[in-house]
């Protein structure tokens, strides 16, 4: 009888603390990508003036930073949406399942450019990716098949003789950044097909391990999360540049200017219409075990994708989201709201 009666106590006080853990949030936690965060914040602003649910908390923690956040478990404890600058891995998929998240809702939210901006105190830089990719790489290849140097540029003219003769420094995000991956595949990528044998490689790990390997002797700074912080140094120094989404080049044109990629300026028609080549779409992601354990998700998700907000007219738009195409407007807007399950 003692034995029972112990039991049902341990049994009441660990269901009771675990009440308590799931009631112990009110709000949406929010992680991830620092290219989707000004979005997230302006729209989480919006939902906290607008409905009776608390104003999200959204932090800037990368993509790959975020998801691993995001995938860590169910539970209060573990974000309830991840922002992300590229769509989720398939490898990112799997280690939510492992840990229980296993109902995951993908929202495509519109695009974005990356732009390589400097001071406009400086020239207008013009650049095509195979520059982008001689000044940035780690190790160059030769035109003997199979043959690698370490990267010997130091100045822009070294990588091209119509380039000015100023210093390679270019201050970029981290490896767990999605504006990171993005770049590495868009930008370098593009450029490393200039040389033939590499392009023909068969061997997709070869490959990536020739075209997407960033020097690190110094030319290349990695500085973090906060791409405000990045427009802040290529205000104080002319010299240098940085990589990170359009919609921080938008704010801050009295100051800073986006280079020009293969003929074509980081405009926002010329990224809506695919013109510009370093350019791709933005995510978040829903775990859809926390739609019924943390209040408000269902109304955060209709007020992202409402007109008001993503649409061609909508607050987002002047932040600097490119918006989707009408079609695919609605079909996000319907299965997000109808929490269909991600499809790979």
């Amino acid at each position: 009888m003692r034995k029972l009666l112990v039991a049902s106590l341990v049994f009441m006080f660990l269901f009771a603390t675990s009440a308590v853990s799931y009631a112990a949030r009110d709000y949406i936690n929010i992680v991830g990508s620092s290219t989707v965060y000004p979005f997230a914040t302006v729209v989480a602003e919006q939902y906290g003036k607008s409905t009776k649910f608390k104003t999200p908390k959204v932090e800037s923690t990368g993509t790959g930073g975020g998801l691993k956040l995001f995938c860590g478990g169910v539970g209060v404890e573990h974000p309830d949406i991840a922002n992300a600058s590229r769509r989720i891995k398939a490898s990112e998929v799997e280690m939510c399942g492992k840990n229980g998240v296993k109902d995951i809702i993908e929202a495509k939210i519109g695009y974005d450019g990356i732009v390589i901006a400097n001071s406009k105190n400086a020239p207008l830089m013009k650049l095509t990716t195979k520059d982008i990719f001689l000044a940035l790489v780690k190790d160059v290849p030769t035109d003997k098949a199979d043959e690698l140097k370490p990267n010997p540029h130091k100045t822009w003219k070294d990588v091209n003789p119509e380039l000015p003769d100023v210093k390679i420094e270019v201050l970029g995000p981290p490896p767990t950044s999605g504006t990171r991956d993005a770049f590495v595949e868009l930008a370098m990528e593009s450029g490393c097909k200039e040389f033939a044998w590499v392009k023909e490689l068969k061997d997709e790990k070869k490959f990536k391990a020739i075209c997407h390997a960033v020097r690190e002797d110094g030319a290349y700074i990695e500085a973090g999360e906060n791409d405000t912080l990045i427009v802040k140094k290529l205000a104080a120094n002319s010299n240098a540049f940085g990589i990170f989404g359009f919609s921080f080049l938008e704010q801050s044109m009295d100051k800073i200017q986006g280079s020009v990629i293969a003929g074509v300026e980081p405009t926002f028609d010329n990224i809506a219409s695919s013109k510009y080549p370093i350019s791709r779409p933005l995510y978040f992601y829903v775990k859809k075990a926390h739609v019924d354990m943390i209040p408000g998700i269902k109304e955060y998700l209709k007020e992202f994708t409402s007109e008001k907000a993503w649409g061609p007219d909508g607050y987002l738009v002047d932040k600097g989201l490119i918006p989707m195409p009408p079609a695919e407007r609605e079909k996000y807007e319907k299965s997000v709201n109808a929490l269909e399950n991600l499809s790979l």
